[in-house]
C-alpha cells in the first residue's frame, strides 16, 4: 500500500484566546508527522467566518499538507471530532 497526498484545513475555535490555537496546531502537527510526512503547514491565522459555528464569528485556519497512509486520514477525522477547539475539519486526499 502506497501513501496518498493530503491537504486538511483546520479551523480552530478562538474563544479561549489566540493562544489556545498553537497547542492545538502544535498537536496535530505531530500527529501527522507520527503517522506520514509532513511537507507543510500554512497558517491563515485567525479569519471571519462566512457563518457563526457554536456562536462563534471567528476561527483560526492551519492547512496542512502531508504524505501518509490511506487509512490515516480516518483516524485524523475521528480525532478532530473529539478534540474541544476544533470547529471545523475537511480532509482532501491530492491524488483523486
Amino acid at each position: 500500500m502506497s501513501a496518498n497526498s493530503y491537504e486538511t484545513m483546520v479551523v480552530f475555535s478562538v474563544a479561549d484566546g489566540d493562544e489556545a490555537v498553537q497547542p492545538l496546531v502544535e498537536k496535530f502537527k505531530a500527529m501527522i508527522e507520527a503517522n506520514g510526512t509532513l511537507e507543510s503547514i500554512d497558517e491563515w491565522g485567525k479569519r471571519k467566518l462566512a457563518y457563526p459555528i457554536n456562536d462563534e464569528p471567528e476561527g483560526y485556519y492551519a492547512i496542512y499538507n502531508y504524505t501518509a497512509e490511506p487509512e490515516f486520514p480516518a483516524e485524523l477525522a475521528r480525532v478532530f471530532k473529539i478534540t474541544d477547539g476544533v470547529l471545523r475539519s475537511l480532509i482532501i486526499n491530492k491524488n483523486d
